[in-house]
C-alpha cells in the first residue's frame, strides 16, 4: 500500500513516484502484479535484464546541453537549489547488499524471474515440518541450489540499522513529507516567476492605450538650478473639465454648458533622487498668472492648432490651458516654481470616475455633512464614507460649500486627502491581488490619460524605488495667496512661493513632514577662508550659470564669455530669487575649481553647498559688473576669496498641508 513500490523501477524514479507517470515505463511493464515482499534484497548475482524488457533499455535520456539558455531557469534547476542537501527525483543512497552464502552453509535464495505471469509465493514464517520441497530453479543463472536439503531462507532485514516497521514507516513518511515540502516551495517558485511575468507582459501591452501629446519644455531658462535638480523625478499632473465625449455623460454637465476644456486641478509632484519623500503642490485654479505667448490647443482633437495667442496679464490659470493647452500650463507653472518638469499626465472626469469604480470605491471622513450650492447634497452626514465614481467626482468637484467658506481651498484640500485614499485602495492587497480589479484600473487610467514621457517601464521603476516610503513622508501643500483681485484671480505670494519651491530643490525639511531627517547642526562660526589652492584647467570646470539680477539674457551673456576661455557650461537659468552679490557656490572637494571660475568673475564671493555635486554654479547678483576677466593661470596659486554664509530659506508659516499619513476625519 502505502510503503510498497513497484520493484525495477527507473533508475531516475524516486520510491514515492508512480510508474504511470512515464508511458514508457507504463507500456514495458503492462499486467505485472508480482510485488517483492518488503525486506526482500534482490540476488546479488541477478544477471542484466532481458533485452527490451526494461524501461531503461532502449531509451537513452537526453543529457542538457550546458548553457543552452542561460537566461531561462528550470523547474528541476529550482527545486535542485530548494532541496540541494536531498535532491528530488533520485533515489536514496543504496541499502547495504545481503551478505552472500557463507562456505559450508549455502542459503537458498527465491527465485526472482521476469515473467509477468509468475507471483513469487508467499514467504513462510517458519521452515516446514515435512521434508524440504525441490530446490527452484534459478532461470536467471541457469543452476540450482547447491544444498537441496537446506531450508528455505527467511525474510532479512536490509540496512542494520534495527529499526521496527513502525519506525520505518515514520522515518520514511517524514522523507516524503520534506521532499513534498521542498518540491511545493519550488514549485511557488516557479509560479510566483511565472505570474510577475504574466502580469509584466500585460503592463508592457498597456503601453499603446497612452495618448501621447507634446507638453514639455525641459530646456527652459526658467529651471532654477538644473543640477541640483539631477536625479529627480517630476510630474505636472492635471484634472481636465471637459464636457466632451464620455465626461458629459458623468453629471459634469455638457458641452453646452461649458465648451471646450480648462485645467480644474493642478498638482506638481515632486520625487528627490534619494526617493526619500514625495511632495504634491496644489495651484488653485483661479490662480493670477502671466500667460506667455503660446499656440492654440484643439482639445478635442488633443492638437495644437495654427492660431498663436499672445503674452497677457491677470490670466486665470485654468484659462491658461483652456487657450494655449499642456504646453502653456507648463511653461507657466516651470516659471512659478522652477522645477524641471520631465513628465505630464491629463486625465478628464470620466476616466476618474472610471478608476474610482475599478477600486471598488474609496474612504473619505467628512466632518460635516456636504452640501454644494451647485451639485446638491454629496454626502448627507458626517463620518465614514465610501464613494463610487460619479458621487466622488462631485466630491473633489464640490467648490460651493457653504460650510468651508474658503472657496477654492476648501475643494484642493478634499482633493488632497481624496488622492492619498484612492492611492491607499490602489495599492492595497484587495486590489493588487484581484486580477480584476488590477486589469481594471490599469485599462482606466491608460484609457482616459493623455501624457508627455510617461510609460508603463518608467512608472514601474519609479514604484518600486518608492516602495520604503511611508505615507508620513508624502506631503500636500497648496501655494499660498493674498486673497482676490477685482477679477475674482487668486493673487499668488511669490516670495512664499519660491521658498517653498526652494525647500523642495533643496530637499529641505517641509511643515508637517513625517520623514526621518537627520538634526541640523549647531549654529557654526563663520566659515574661514580657504587654504591656498593652485589654478585647474578651466575645460575642467563644469558651470552652472544662474542669473539673481533681474536683468533679462544677462546668464546667457556672461556663459558665452566663460566659455570663450574654455569653460564648459553645463546650465543657464534664473536663480531662485534676487541677490545683490555674486556668488560661486561649489560643493566640498571642489574648492579649487570654484577658486578657478571666481578668479575670472570680478568681486564673486565663495558659498559651499551640500546640493551641487560636481558642478560649480555661478549666481549673479545684482552688483555685478557685467564682464568677465581671463583666468587665473593654470598651477598658479589662487587669490584667496571670503566664504559667504549660505542663506537660510524661511517658509511661511501659514502654509495649507496636508500629510498622507494623516486620515483623521478633520
Amino acid at each position: 500500500m502505502g510503503e510498497e513500490h513497484e520493484s525495477g523501477l527507473p533508475d531516475s524514479r524516486a520510491p514515492w513516484e508512480r510508474p504511470i507517470a512515464d508511458s514508457g515505463y507504463r507500456s514495458s511493464h503492462s499486467g505485472r502484479v508480482r510485488r517483492r515482499p518488503e525486506g526482500l534484497a534482490p540476488p546479488a548475482d541477478a544477471g542484466p535484464a532481458p533485452s527490451g524488457r526494461g524501461a531503461d533499455t532502449g531509451r537513452p535520456r537526453r543529457s542538457a546541453a550546458p548553457d543552452e539558455n542561460p537566461d531561462q531557469v528550470t523547474v528541476a534547476a529550482l527545486m535542485n537549489k530548494v532541496g540541494r542537501d536531498s535532491p528530488p527525483g533520485r533515489h536514496p543512497e543504496p541499502e547495504p547488499a545481503v551478505p552472500g552464502p557463507q562456505p559450508g552453509r549455502p542459503r537458498r535464495t527465491p527465485a526472482v524471474d521476469d515473467d509477468p505471469t509468475e507471483k513469487i509465493p508467499p514467504v513462510a514464517a517458519a521452515p516446514p515440518t515435512g521434508p524440504p520441497p525441490p530446490p527452484p530453479r534459478d532461470d536467471r543463472a541457469g543452476r540450482r541450489s547447491d544444498d537441496p536439503d537446506q531450508p528455505p531462507a527467511l525474510p532479512q532485514a536490509v540496512g542494520g540499522d534495527g529499526l521496527s516497521r513502525l519506525a520505518l514507516n515514520k522515518r520514511r513518511k517524514r522523507r516524503r513529507l520534506a521532499t513534498v515540502g521542498r518540491t511545493v516551495l519550488a514549485l511557488l517558485s516557479v509560479l510566483t516567476l511565472v505570474g510577475s511575468g504574466l502580469v509584466w507582459g500585460y503592463v508592457r501591452s498597456t503601453e499603446a492605450g497612452f495618448a501621447q501629446i507634446a507638453a514639455l519644455d525641459t530646456e527652459s531658462t526658467d529651471i532654477v538650478d538644473p543640477g541640483g535638480q539631477t536625479g529627480d523625478e517630476t510630474y505636472l499632473i492635471i484634472g481636465t473639465d471637459t464636457r466632451a465625449g464620455a465626461s458629459g455623460a458623468v453629471g459634469a454637465g455638457t458641452v453646452a454648458d461649458a465648451e471646450g476644456a480648462r485645467a480644474d486641478t493642478v498638482i506638481l509632484v515632486n520625487i528627490p533622487a534619494d526617493r526619500s519623500r514625495v511632495v504634491a503642490v496644489s495651484f488653485p485654479r483661479d490662480l493670477d498668472v502671466t500667460r506667455p505667448v503660446c499656440r492654440g490647443w484643439d482639445s478635442t482633437t488633443g492638437e495644437y492648432t495654427s492660431e498663436t495667442f499672445p503674452a497677457a496679464e491677470g490670466d486665470k490659470l485654468n484659462a491658461t490651458y483652456a487657450l494655449g493647452g499642456p504646453k502653456c500650463l507648463v511653461k507657466v507653472i516651470q516659471k512659478l516654481s522652477g522645477l524641471k518638469i520631465g513628465h505630464f499626465v491629463g486625465i478628464d472626469f470620466a476616466g476618474f470616475e472610471s478608476m474610482v469604480n475599478e477600486v471598488g470605491g474609496v474612504e473619505v471622513c467628512t466632518p460635516t455633512p456636504l452640501v454644494d450650492g451647485e451639485l446638491g447634497t454629496i454626502i448627507e452626514t458626517a463620518g465614514t464614507h465610501t464613494l463610487d465614481g460619479r458621487r466622488a467626482l462631485d466630491y473633489v468637484r464640490a467648490r460651493k460649500v457653504e460650510s468651508e467658506g474658503n472657496g477654492d481651498y476648501g475643494r484642493i484640500t478634499r482633493q488632497q486627502k481624496f488622492l492619498s485614499s484612492l492611492l491607499r485602495s490602489a495599492m492595497s492587497n484587495k486590489v493588487l491581488f484581484d486580477p480584476g480589479k488590477l486589469n481594471g484600473f490599469i485599462n482606466a487610467f491608460t484609457r482616459a490619460t493623455f501624457v508627455e514621457n510617461v510609460d508603463t517601464e518608467s512608472l514601474v521603476r519609479l514604484g518600486r524605488s518608492l516602495q520604503r516610503v511611508e505615507a508620513g513622508a508624502v506631503t500636500f501643500l497648496t501655494v499660498p495667496t493674498a486673497g482676490t483681485n477685482e477679477w475674482g484671480n487668486e493673487i499668488p505670494r511669490l516670495d512664499d512661493i519660491k521658498a517653498i519651491f526652494n525647500a523642495i530643490i533643496d530637499d529641505e525639511p517641509l511643515p508637517g513632514e513625517k520623514r526621518d531627517v537627520p538634526e541640523p547642526e549647531s549654529s557654526a562660526p563663520p566659515a574661514a577662508p580657504l587654504p591656498a589652492q593652485t589654478a585647474v584647467d578651466p575645460s575642467t570646470v563644469s558651470v552652472q550659470v544662474s542669473n539673481a539680477s533681474g536683468e533679462s539674457g544677462l546668464a546667457a551673456r556672461t556663459a558665452e564669455e566663460l566659455g570663450a576661455y574654455g569653460f564648459p557650461i553645463y546650465s543657464v537659468g534664473n536663480y531662485s530669487g534676487t541677490s545683490k552679490e555674486t556668488v560661486v557656490r561649489f560643493s566640498p572637494g571642489q574648492e579649487a575649481e570654484a577658486l578657478t571660475l571666481a578668479s575670472a568673475v570680478p568681486g564673486a564671493v565663495l558659498q559651499e553647498s551640500q546640493d551641487l555635486g560636481g558642478i560649480v554654479e555661478l549666481v549673479l547678483g545684482t552688483g555685478f559688473v557685467g564682464s568677465i576677466a581671463a583666468p587665473t593661470e593654470v598651477g598658479s596659486v589662487l587669490p584667496t576669496v571670503p566664504i559667504q554664509a549660505a542663506e537660510e530659506n524661511e517658509l511661511p508659516v501659514d502654509l495649507s498641508i496636508t500629510n498622507a499619513g494623516d486620515d483623521s476625519c478633520a
